[in-house]
Protein backbone atom coordinates (compact mmCIF):
# COMPACT_ATOMS: atom_id res chain seq x y z
CA UNK A 1 0.00 0.00 0.00
CA UNK A 2 1.09 3.55 -0.72
CA UNK A 3 -0.24 6.65 1.00
CA UNK A 4 -1.04 9.53 -1.34
CA UNK A 5 -1.84 13.10 -0.41
CA UNK A 6 -4.82 14.77 -2.01
CA UNK A 7 -5.24 16.42 -4.38
CA UNK A 8 -3.46 14.14 -6.83
CA UNK A 9 -3.94 16.73 -9.60
CA UNK A 10 -3.37 20.12 -7.90
CA UNK A 11 -4.50 23.33 -9.48
CA UNK A 12 -7.37 23.77 -11.93
CA UNK A 13 -8.41 20.14 -12.69
CA UNK A 14 -12.19 19.88 -12.08
CA UNK A 15 -14.89 17.35 -12.99
CA UNK A 16 -12.66 14.25 -13.10
CA UNK A 17 -13.75 11.31 -15.21
CA UNK A 18 -11.66 8.25 -14.36
CA UNK A 19 -11.41 4.98 -16.29
CA UNK A 20 -9.01 2.08 -16.74
CA UNK A 21 -7.67 0.60 -19.97
CA UNK A 22 -5.19 -2.25 -19.71
CA UNK A 23 -2.52 -1.36 -17.17
CA UNK A 24 -3.25 2.37 -17.28
CA UNK A 25 -5.64 4.56 -15.32
CA UNK A 26 -6.81 7.74 -17.02
CA UNK A 27 -8.44 10.92 -15.71
CA UNK A 28 -10.03 13.55 -17.96
CA UNK A 29 -10.79 17.01 -16.54
CA UNK A 30 -12.56 20.16 -17.71
CA UNK A 31 -10.74 23.07 -19.35
CA UNK A 32 -13.65 25.52 -19.87
CA UNK A 33 -12.49 28.47 -22.05
CA UNK A 34 -8.87 27.28 -22.22
CA UNK A 35 -7.53 25.66 -25.41
CA UNK A 36 -6.70 22.88 -26.23
CA UNK A 37 -9.78 21.30 -24.71
CA UNK A 38 -9.86 18.62 -21.96
CA UNK A 39 -6.80 17.57 -19.97
CA UNK A 40 -6.00 13.86 -19.67
CA UNK A 41 -3.56 12.41 -17.14
CA UNK A 42 -2.53 8.77 -16.85
CA UNK A 43 -0.97 6.55 -14.22
CA UNK A 44 -0.02 2.90 -13.84
CA UNK A 45 -0.26 2.94 -10.03
CA UNK A 46 -2.83 5.61 -9.01
CA UNK A 47 0.12 7.35 -7.35
CA UNK A 48 2.18 9.04 -10.05
CA UNK A 49 0.34 10.89 -12.83
CA UNK A 50 1.62 12.26 -16.13
CA UNK A 51 0.01 14.58 -18.66
CA UNK A 52 -1.14 13.11 -21.98
CA UNK A 53 -1.68 15.06 -25.20
CA UNK A 54 -4.97 16.97 -25.19
CA UNK A 55 -7.69 15.34 -27.32
CA UNK A 56 -9.44 18.51 -28.55
CA UNK A 57 -6.82 20.36 -30.57
CA UNK A 58 -8.84 21.63 -33.53
CA UNK A 59 -11.48 24.32 -33.82
CA UNK A 60 -13.64 21.79 -35.64
CA UNK A 61 -13.76 19.82 -32.37
CA UNK A 62 -14.20 22.78 -30.03
CA UNK A 63 -15.09 26.22 -31.39
CA UNK A 64 -15.03 28.61 -28.42
CA UNK A 65 -14.56 32.09 -29.88
CA UNK A 66 -17.01 34.32 -28.04
CA UNK A 67 -17.97 31.86 -25.30
CA UNK A 68 -18.40 33.50 -21.89
CA UNK A 69 -15.95 33.18 -19.03
CA UNK A 70 -16.22 29.65 -17.60
CA UNK A 71 -18.06 28.54 -20.74
CA UNK A 72 -16.55 26.24 -23.35
CA UNK A 73 -15.44 22.69 -22.54
CA UNK A 74 -17.39 21.35 -19.56
CA UNK A 75 -17.35 18.05 -17.69
CA UNK A 76 -15.80 15.49 -20.05
CA UNK A 77 -16.59 11.81 -19.72
CA UNK A 78 -13.76 9.47 -20.76
CA UNK A 79 -14.47 5.76 -21.20
CA UNK A 80 -12.89 2.76 -22.87
CA UNK A 81 -14.26 -0.33 -24.58
CA UNK A 82 -11.80 -3.23 -25.00
CA UNK A 83 -11.37 -5.12 -28.27
CA UNK A 84 -14.42 -7.19 -29.24
CA UNK A 85 -14.12 -9.57 -32.17
CA UNK A 86 -12.83 -7.59 -35.12
CA UNK A 87 -13.54 -4.30 -33.35
CA UNK A 88 -10.44 -2.71 -31.83
CA UNK A 89 -10.36 -1.15 -28.39
CA UNK A 90 -11.62 2.41 -28.36
CA UNK A 91 -11.53 5.49 -26.15
CA UNK A 92 -14.71 7.57 -26.07
CA UNK A 93 -14.79 11.19 -24.97
CA UNK A 94 -18.06 13.04 -24.41
CA UNK A 95 -18.05 16.78 -23.68
CA UNK A 96 -20.15 19.95 -23.78
CA UNK A 97 -19.23 23.22 -25.48
CA UNK A 98 -21.16 25.71 -23.33
CA UNK A 99 -21.92 28.67 -25.58
CA UNK A 100 -24.14 30.61 -23.19
CA UNK A 101 -24.99 30.20 -19.53
CA UNK A 102 -26.01 32.15 -16.46
CA UNK A 103 -29.42 33.09 -17.88
CA UNK A 104 -32.77 31.31 -17.85
CA UNK A 105 -32.08 29.86 -21.29
CA UNK A 106 -28.70 28.41 -22.16
CA UNK A 107 -26.94 26.61 -25.00
CA UNK A 108 -25.26 23.26 -24.32
CA UNK A 109 -24.27 21.36 -27.49
CA UNK A 110 -22.85 17.93 -26.63
CA UNK A 111 -20.32 16.02 -28.73
CA UNK A 112 -18.48 12.70 -28.98
CA UNK A 113 -14.97 12.05 -30.26
CA UNK A 114 -13.17 8.69 -30.30
CA UNK A 115 -9.64 7.34 -30.67
CA UNK A 116 -7.96 3.94 -30.63
CA UNK A 117 -5.03 5.40 -28.66
CA UNK A 118 -5.17 7.88 -25.81
CA UNK A 119 -2.52 9.86 -27.68
CA UNK A 120 -4.82 10.18 -30.68
CA UNK A 121 -5.55 10.95 -33.36
CA UNK A 122 -9.00 11.86 -32.09
CA UNK A 123 -11.88 11.89 -34.54
CA UNK A 124 -13.97 14.76 -35.78
CA UNK A 125 -16.88 15.33 -33.38
CA UNK A 126 -20.29 13.72 -33.63
CA UNK A 127 -23.02 16.08 -32.47
CA UNK A 128 -25.37 14.38 -29.99
CA UNK A 129 -27.88 16.84 -28.49
CA UNK A 130 -28.18 20.13 -26.60
CA UNK A 131 -30.53 19.14 -23.77
CA UNK A 132 -28.13 20.07 -20.99
CA UNK A 133 -24.54 19.71 -19.81
CA UNK A 134 -22.54 16.96 -18.08
CA UNK A 135 -23.08 14.27 -20.74
CA UNK A 136 -21.79 10.79 -20.00
CA UNK A 137 -21.56 7.57 -22.01
CA UNK A 138 -22.24 4.12 -20.54
CA UNK A 139 -21.30 0.88 -22.35
CA UNK A 140 -23.53 -2.05 -21.38
CA UNK A 141 -22.56 -5.72 -21.36
CA UNK A 142 -24.45 -6.38 -24.58
CA UNK A 143 -22.40 -3.82 -26.53
CA UNK A 144 -25.04 -1.09 -26.47
CA UNK A 145 -24.13 2.52 -25.65
CA UNK A 146 -26.23 4.91 -23.58
CA UNK A 147 -25.98 8.68 -23.24
CA UNK A 148 -26.82 10.37 -19.96
CA UNK A 149 -27.00 14.08 -19.19
CA UNK A 150 -29.09 16.65 -17.41
CA UNK A 151 -32.14 18.35 -18.88
CA UNK A 152 -32.08 22.14 -18.43
CA UNK A 153 -35.56 23.44 -17.60
CA UNK A 154 -35.69 27.15 -18.44
CA UNK A 155 -39.33 27.72 -17.48
CA UNK A 156 -40.27 30.27 -14.84
CA UNK A 157 -40.65 28.78 -11.37
CA UNK A 158 -39.14 25.43 -12.35
CA UNK A 159 -36.02 23.72 -11.06
CA UNK A 160 -33.55 24.25 -13.93
CA UNK A 161 -31.87 20.97 -13.02
CA UNK A 162 -34.75 18.95 -14.38
CA UNK A 163 -33.35 15.45 -13.96
CA UNK A 164 -31.08 12.93 -15.67
CA UNK A 165 -31.98 11.94 -19.23
CA UNK A 166 -31.14 8.57 -20.80
CA UNK A 167 -31.11 7.70 -24.51
CA UNK A 168 -29.41 5.00 -26.57
CA UNK A 169 -26.55 5.89 -28.89
CA UNK A 170 -26.02 3.99 -32.17
CA UNK A 171 -22.37 4.32 -33.12
CA UNK A 172 -22.86 2.75 -36.53
CA UNK A 173 -25.47 5.39 -37.36
CA UNK A 174 -23.48 8.08 -35.49
CA UNK A 175 -26.59 9.36 -33.71
CA UNK A 176 -28.93 8.95 -30.76
CA UNK A 177 -31.83 6.58 -31.28
CA UNK A 178 -34.98 5.52 -29.46
CA UNK A 179 -36.96 7.21 -26.70
CA UNK A 180 -35.61 9.79 -24.26
CA UNK A 181 -36.44 9.04 -20.63
CA UNK A 182 -35.95 11.10 -17.48
CA UNK A 183 -34.63 8.42 -15.12
CA UNK A 184 -33.73 10.36 -11.95
CA UNK A 185 -34.84 13.67 -10.45
CA UNK A 186 -32.37 13.64 -7.54
CA UNK A 187 -32.81 14.27 -3.83
CA UNK A 188 -33.60 17.25 -1.62
CA UNK A 189 -29.95 18.30 -1.97
CA UNK A 190 -30.92 19.66 -5.38
CA UNK A 191 -28.77 20.67 -8.37
CA UNK A 192 -28.62 17.07 -9.63
CA UNK A 193 -25.96 16.82 -12.36
CA UNK A 194 -22.75 15.02 -13.36
CA UNK A 195 -24.24 11.54 -13.98
CA UNK A 196 -22.12 8.42 -14.45
CA UNK A 197 -23.62 4.94 -14.82
CA UNK A 198 -22.02 1.65 -13.72
CA UNK A 199 -23.12 -2.00 -13.57
CA UNK A 200 -22.44 -4.47 -10.76
CA UNK A 201 -24.01 -7.83 -9.99
CA UNK A 202 -26.81 -7.18 -12.47
CA UNK A 203 -27.71 -3.78 -10.96
CA UNK A 204 -27.26 -0.39 -12.58
CA UNK A 205 -25.69 2.22 -10.29
CA UNK A 206 -26.16 5.91 -11.04
CA UNK A 207 -23.60 8.26 -9.51
CA UNK A 208 -24.59 11.95 -9.54
CA UNK A 209 -23.32 15.26 -8.20
CA UNK A 210 -25.70 17.33 -6.09
CA UNK A 211 -25.82 20.50 -4.03
CA UNK A 212 -24.06 22.77 -6.53
CA UNK A 213 -20.35 22.90 -7.20
CA UNK A 214 -19.40 25.01 -4.17
CA UNK A 215 -19.54 24.46 -0.39
CA UNK A 216 -22.73 22.33 -0.54
CA UNK A 217 -21.35 19.97 -3.18
CA UNK A 218 -21.97 16.26 -2.69
CA UNK A 219 -22.11 12.83 -4.35
CA UNK A 220 -25.24 10.67 -4.30
CA UNK A 221 -25.67 7.13 -5.61
CA UNK A 222 -28.87 5.35 -6.70
CA UNK A 223 -29.53 1.91 -8.21
CA UNK A 224 -32.01 0.03 -10.38
CA UNK A 225 -32.52 -3.42 -11.89
CA UNK A 226 -33.38 -1.77 -15.22
CA UNK A 227 -31.22 0.75 -17.02
CA UNK A 228 -34.15 3.14 -17.41
CA UNK A 229 -35.25 2.91 -13.78
CA UNK A 230 -36.88 3.39 -11.44
CA UNK A 231 -33.79 4.26 -9.39
CA UNK A 232 -33.66 3.79 -5.61
CA UNK A 233 -31.54 6.36 -3.77
CA UNK A 234 -29.00 5.17 -1.22
CA UNK A 235 -30.79 5.78 2.11
CA UNK A 236 -27.54 7.11 3.60
CA UNK A 237 -26.95 9.76 0.92
CA UNK A 238 -24.80 11.64 0.26
CA UNK A 239 -21.95 9.16 0.03
CA UNK A 240 -19.36 11.97 -0.18
CA UNK A 241 -19.49 15.60 0.96
CA UNK A 242 -17.68 18.19 3.08
CA UNK A 243 -20.79 20.36 3.42
CA UNK A 244 -21.17 19.81 7.17
CA UNK A 245 -17.50 20.08 8.15
CA UNK A 246 -15.71 23.32 7.19
CA UNK A 247 -12.56 22.05 8.91
CA UNK A 248 -11.87 19.44 6.22
CA UNK A 249 -8.84 20.22 4.07
CA UNK A 250 -10.70 19.23 0.91
CA UNK A 251 -13.91 21.25 0.57
CA UNK A 252 -16.52 21.42 -2.24
CA UNK A 253 -16.22 17.65 -2.68
CA UNK A 254 -18.39 16.24 -5.45
CA UNK A 255 -18.70 15.45 -9.17
CA UNK A 256 -17.25 11.97 -8.83
CA UNK A 257 -16.55 8.97 -11.04
CA UNK A 258 -15.57 5.38 -10.25
CA UNK A 259 -12.99 2.81 -11.30
CA UNK A 260 -11.35 -0.26 -9.75
CA UNK A 261 -7.75 -0.90 -8.75
CA UNK A 262 -6.05 -4.08 -9.87
CA UNK A 263 -6.98 -5.79 -6.58
CA UNK A 264 -10.66 -4.88 -7.01
CA UNK A 265 -10.71 -1.90 -4.64
CA UNK A 266 -13.24 0.73 -5.76
CA UNK A 267 -11.51 4.08 -6.32
CA UNK A 268 -13.52 7.29 -6.47
CA UNK A 269 -12.14 10.38 -8.25
CA UNK A 270 -13.81 13.66 -7.31
CA UNK A 271 -13.25 17.40 -7.39
CA UNK A 272 -12.59 19.56 -4.36
CA UNK A 273 -11.15 22.92 -3.38
CA UNK A 274 -8.70 24.04 -0.70
CA UNK A 275 -9.79 27.40 0.74
CA UNK A 276 -7.35 29.84 2.29
CA UNK A 277 -7.70 32.96 4.42
CA UNK A 278 -10.63 34.35 6.32
CA UNK A 279 -12.61 34.70 3.09
CA UNK A 280 -12.15 30.96 2.36
CA UNK A 281 -11.22 31.40 -1.29
CA UNK A 282 -9.77 28.66 -3.49
CA UNK A 283 -7.07 30.31 -5.63
CA UNK A 284 -6.06 27.00 -7.19
CA UNK A 285 -9.60 26.32 -8.32
CA UNK A 286 -11.25 22.92 -8.11
CA UNK A 287 -8.75 20.06 -8.01
CA UNK A 288 -8.89 16.28 -8.39
CA UNK A 289 -8.63 13.92 -5.41
CA UNK A 290 -9.03 10.15 -4.91
CA UNK A 291 -10.91 8.24 -2.22
CA UNK A 292 -10.76 4.53 -1.39
CA UNK A 293 -14.19 2.87 -1.24
CA UNK A 294 -15.87 -0.42 -0.45
CA UNK A 295 -19.18 -2.14 -1.24
CA UNK A 296 -21.40 -2.95 1.71
CA UNK A 297 -23.05 -6.34 2.17
CA UNK A 298 -26.37 -4.85 1.05
CA UNK A 299 -24.84 -3.46 -2.14
CA UNK A 300 -24.13 0.24 -1.54
CA UNK A 301 -20.91 2.08 -2.28
CA UNK A 302 -19.29 3.71 0.75
CA UNK A 303 -16.01 5.40 1.62
CA UNK A 304 -13.78 2.79 3.20
CA UNK A 305 -13.78 4.45 6.64
CA UNK A 306 -17.58 4.22 6.77
CA UNK A 307 -18.10 7.98 6.76
CA UNK A 308 -18.78 10.36 3.92
CA UNK A 309 -16.16 13.10 4.35
CA UNK A 310 -13.19 13.41 1.99
CA UNK A 311 -9.81 12.30 3.31
CA UNK A 312 -6.72 14.44 2.75
CA UNK A 313 -4.54 11.32 2.56
CA UNK A 314 -5.57 7.91 1.24
CA UNK A 315 -3.94 4.50 0.90
CA UNK A 316 -4.07 3.01 -2.57
CA UNK A 317 -3.24 -0.59 -3.48
CA UNK A 318 0.22 0.07 -4.88
CA UNK A 319 3.77 -0.67 -3.84
CA UNK A 320 5.11 2.26 -5.87
CA UNK A 321 6.38 5.24 -3.91
CA UNK A 322 5.10 8.63 -4.90
CA UNK A 323 7.79 10.43 -6.85
CA UNK A 324 7.64 14.16 -6.30
CA UNK A 325 7.75 15.20 -9.90
CA UNK A 326 8.78 18.80 -10.32
CA UNK A 327 6.15 21.07 -11.83
CA UNK A 328 8.72 23.83 -12.30
CA UNK A 329 8.51 25.05 -15.86
CA UNK A 330 11.21 26.91 -17.79
CA UNK A 331 10.71 27.95 -21.40
CA UNK A 332 13.71 29.23 -23.33
CA UNK A 333 11.63 29.35 -26.52
CA UNK A 334 14.35 27.56 -28.47
CA UNK A 335 12.06 24.76 -29.68
CA UNK A 336 9.51 24.68 -32.48
CA UNK A 337 6.78 23.73 -30.00
CA UNK A 338 5.52 25.07 -26.70
CA UNK A 339 5.26 23.11 -23.46
CA UNK A 340 1.85 21.42 -23.04
CA UNK A 341 1.56 23.33 -19.77
CA UNK A 342 0.72 26.42 -21.83
CA UNK A 343 -2.83 27.02 -22.97
CA UNK A 344 -4.50 29.82 -24.89
CA UNK A 345 -7.92 31.40 -24.55
CA UNK A 346 -10.84 30.10 -26.64
CA UNK A 347 -8.87 29.34 -29.81
CA UNK A 348 -5.78 27.35 -30.79
CA UNK A 349 -2.36 28.93 -30.99
CA UNK A 350 -1.37 29.64 -34.58
CA UNK A 351 1.40 31.47 -36.41
CA UNK A 352 -0.79 34.47 -37.18
CA UNK A 353 -0.26 35.69 -33.60
CA UNK A 354 2.44 33.51 -31.98
CA UNK A 355 5.74 32.67 -33.65
CA UNK A 356 8.67 30.66 -32.32
CA UNK A 357 10.73 31.02 -35.50
CA UNK A 358 10.53 34.78 -36.13
CA UNK A 359 13.57 35.35 -33.90
CA UNK A 360 15.79 32.57 -32.63
CA UNK A 361 15.27 31.86 -28.93
CA UNK A 362 12.21 34.09 -28.55
CA UNK A 363 8.44 33.78 -28.47
CA UNK A 364 6.91 36.56 -30.54
CA UNK A 365 3.36 37.57 -29.66
CA UNK A 366 1.54 39.93 -32.01
CA UNK A 367 -0.72 42.25 -30.07
CA UNK A 368 -4.42 41.73 -30.60
CA UNK A 369 -7.52 42.50 -28.56
CA UNK A 370 -7.81 43.65 -24.95
CA UNK A 371 -7.79 41.48 -21.86
CA UNK A 372 -11.58 41.88 -21.73
CA UNK A 373 -12.06 40.27 -25.16
CA UNK A 374 -13.92 36.97 -25.61
CA UNK A 375 -12.49 36.51 -29.09
CA UNK A 376 -8.87 37.22 -30.12
CA UNK A 377 -6.40 37.48 -27.25
CA UNK A 378 -2.65 36.99 -27.67
CA UNK A 379 -2.14 35.27 -24.33
CA UNK A 380 -0.55 32.01 -23.25
CA UNK A 381 -0.57 30.90 -19.63
CA UNK A 382 -0.21 27.89 -17.35
CA UNK A 383 -2.01 26.74 -14.21
CA UNK A 384 -0.89 27.84 -10.78
CA UNK A 385 -0.49 24.55 -8.90
CA UNK A 386 0.99 25.65 -5.58
CA UNK A 387 0.12 28.35 -3.07
CA UNK A 388 3.76 29.46 -2.95
CA UNK A 389 5.28 29.99 -6.36
CA UNK A 390 7.01 32.47 -8.61
CA UNK A 391 6.70 33.34 -12.30
CA UNK A 392 8.95 35.58 -14.37
CA UNK A 393 9.68 36.61 -17.94
CA UNK A 394 11.91 38.89 -20.03
CA UNK A 395 10.19 41.02 -22.65
CA UNK A 396 11.40 43.28 -25.45
CA UNK A 397 8.70 45.67 -26.64
CA UNK A 398 8.71 49.09 -28.32
CA UNK A 399 5.20 50.56 -28.00
CA UNK A 400 4.23 53.72 -29.85
CA UNK A 401 0.70 54.07 -28.46
CA UNK A 402 -0.94 53.95 -25.05
CA UNK A 403 -3.11 51.16 -26.53
CA UNK A 404 -0.11 48.86 -26.93
CA UNK A 405 1.16 46.76 -24.01
CA UNK A 406 2.96 43.50 -23.25
CA UNK A 407 4.06 41.73 -20.10
CA UNK A 408 3.42 39.23 -17.30
CA UNK A 409 -0.07 38.39 -16.07
CA UNK A 410 -1.74 36.64 -13.15
CA UNK A 411 -5.07 35.68 -14.67
CA UNK A 412 -8.39 34.19 -13.60
CA UNK A 413 -10.72 35.35 -16.38
CA UNK A 414 -11.61 38.53 -18.28
CA UNK A 415 -13.06 39.97 -15.07
CA UNK A 416 -10.18 39.11 -12.73
CA UNK A 417 -6.46 39.66 -13.34
CA UNK A 418 -3.29 41.54 -12.36
CA UNK A 419 -0.98 42.68 -15.14
CA UNK A 420 2.57 44.10 -15.08
CA UNK A 421 3.26 45.42 -18.56
CA UNK A 422 5.37 47.65 -20.75
CA UNK A 423 3.57 50.54 -22.49
CA UNK A 424 4.10 54.30 -22.97
CA UNK A 425 2.81 57.37 -21.19
CA UNK A 426 1.43 60.62 -22.60
CA UNK A 427 4.94 62.01 -22.99
CA UNK A 428 6.08 59.07 -25.08
CA UNK A 429 8.21 57.55 -22.31
CA UNK A 430 8.41 53.78 -22.23
CA UNK A 431 7.02 52.78 -18.82
CA UNK A 432 6.20 49.74 -16.72
CA UNK A 433 2.65 49.87 -15.39
CA UNK A 434 0.63 47.66 -13.04
CA UNK A 435 -3.08 47.26 -13.76
CA UNK A 436 -5.90 45.03 -12.64
CA UNK A 437 -9.44 43.92 -13.28
CA UNK A 438 -11.32 43.48 -10.01
CA UNK A 439 -14.62 41.73 -10.74
CA UNK A 440 -14.63 43.52 -14.08
CA UNK A 441 -13.62 46.97 -12.81
CA UNK A 442 -10.40 48.21 -14.44
CA UNK A 443 -7.70 50.14 -12.57
CA UNK A 444 -4.16 51.16 -13.50
CA UNK A 445 -3.46 53.56 -10.63
CA UNK A 446 -2.20 50.92 -8.20
CA UNK A 447 1.23 52.57 -8.34
CA UNK A 448 3.00 55.27 -10.28
CA UNK A 449 4.36 54.35 -13.69
CA UNK A 450 8.01 53.33 -13.65
CA UNK A 451 9.92 55.08 -16.44
CA UNK A 452 12.09 52.57 -18.32
CA UNK A 453 14.98 53.01 -20.77
CA UNK A 454 13.91 53.77 -24.33
CA UNK A 455 15.10 50.36 -25.54
CA UNK A 456 16.27 47.04 -24.17
CA UNK A 457 14.77 44.07 -22.33
CA UNK A 458 12.71 44.37 -19.16
CA UNK A 459 12.35 41.57 -16.63
CA UNK A 460 9.05 41.08 -14.78
CA UNK A 461 8.33 38.73 -11.88
CA UNK A 462 5.38 37.86 -9.66
CA UNK A 463 5.48 36.10 -6.31
CA UNK A 464 2.48 34.27 -4.87
CA UNK A 465 2.41 33.44 -1.17
CA UNK A 466 -1.06 32.13 -0.36
CA UNK A 467 -3.32 35.21 -0.28
CA UNK A 468 -0.50 37.64 -1.10
CA UNK A 469 0.72 38.57 -4.59
CA UNK A 470 3.63 40.89 -5.38
CA UNK A 471 5.14 42.04 -8.66
CA UNK A 472 8.79 42.97 -9.19
CA UNK A 473 10.77 44.45 -12.06
CA UNK A 474 14.33 44.74 -13.38
CA UNK A 475 14.96 47.46 -15.95
CA UNK A 476 18.36 45.91 -16.67
CA UNK A 477 19.21 42.19 -16.32
CA UNK A 478 22.21 43.19 -14.19
CA UNK A 479 20.01 45.06 -11.68
CA UNK A 480 18.45 43.72 -8.52
CA UNK A 481 14.71 43.08 -8.49
CA UNK A 482 12.67 46.05 -7.24
CA UNK A 483 9.06 46.13 -6.08
CA UNK A 484 6.36 47.17 -8.51
CA UNK A 485 3.30 48.34 -6.64
CA UNK A 486 1.82 47.23 -3.32
CA UNK A 487 1.06 43.81 -1.89
CA UNK A 488 -2.02 42.58 -3.76
CA UNK A 489 -4.96 40.37 -2.79
CA UNK A 490 -4.38 37.15 -4.71
CA UNK A 491 -7.74 35.72 -3.68
CA UNK A 492 -9.62 37.77 -6.27
CA UNK A 493 -8.20 35.17 -8.70
CA UNK A 494 -10.57 32.50 -7.45
CA UNK A 495 -13.95 30.84 -8.00
CA UNK A 496 -15.16 32.39 -4.77
CA UNK A 497 -14.77 36.07 -5.61
CA UNK A 498 -17.03 38.42 -7.50
CA UNK A 499 -20.63 38.62 -8.56
CA UNK A 500 -22.40 35.93 -10.54
CA UNK A 501 -22.35 32.16 -10.38
CA UNK A 502 -20.09 31.32 -13.32
CA UNK A 503 -16.65 31.01 -11.69
CA UNK A 504 -15.33 27.54 -12.43
CA UNK A 505 -11.64 27.71 -13.35
CA UNK A 506 -8.52 28.70 -11.36
CA UNK A 507 -5.51 31.01 -11.34
CA UNK A 508 -3.05 31.04 -14.26
CA UNK A 509 0.22 32.88 -14.88
CA UNK A 510 1.52 33.74 -18.31
CA UNK A 511 2.57 36.25 -20.94
CA UNK A 512 0.49 38.36 -23.30
CA UNK A 513 0.46 41.28 -25.71
CA UNK A 514 -2.28 43.73 -26.69
CA UNK A 515 -2.52 46.23 -29.53
CA UNK A 516 -5.90 47.87 -29.46
CA UNK A 517 -4.95 50.12 -32.38
CA UNK A 518 -5.33 47.07 -34.61
CA UNK A 519 -1.73 47.32 -35.91
CA UNK A 520 -0.68 44.05 -34.21
CA UNK A 521 2.62 45.35 -32.83
CA UNK A 522 4.71 42.36 -31.68
CA UNK A 523 6.48 41.74 -28.38
CA UNK A 524 9.40 39.32 -28.05
CA UNK A 525 9.69 37.18 -24.91
CA UNK A 526 13.13 35.71 -24.24
CA UNK A 527 12.09 33.22 -21.55
CA UNK A 528 9.37 32.32 -19.07
CA UNK A 529 9.83 30.61 -15.71
CA UNK A 530 7.39 29.09 -13.21
CA UNK A 531 8.89 27.86 -9.93
CA UNK A 532 7.15 26.32 -6.91
CA UNK A 533 8.58 27.33 -3.54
Amino acid sequence: MTTINNPILPGFHPDPSICKAGEWYYIATSTFQWFPGVRIHRSRDLVNWELCPSPLTRTSQLDMRGVPDSGGGWAPCLSYTPPRGDTPGRFWLIYTNVRSCGKAMADFPNYLVTAESIDGPWSEPIYLNSSGFDPSLFHDDDGSHWLLGIVWDHRTGRNPFGGILLQQYDHNARRLVGPVKNIYKGTDLGVTEGPHLYKRDGLYYLLVAEGGTSWEHAVTIARSRSIDGPYETDPNYPMLTARTNPERTIQKSGHASLTYADDGTPILAHLGGRPIGSERRCILGRETSLQRCTWTDDGWLRLEDGGNEPQASVEVPSDTPRIKASRDHTEQFDSTTLSPHFQSLRAPIDSSWLQLDARAGFCRLHGRESLFSLFDQSLIARRVQALKCRAATRVEFQPSSIQQMAGLIAYYDTRGWYYAHVTIDDDGNRVVRLSQADDGTYRDDLTSDLIAPDTGPIDLRLELDHASLRFRVRLDPADDWRSLGPELDATILSDDYGAGWDHFTGAFVGICCQDMTGRRLPADFDWFEYTEL
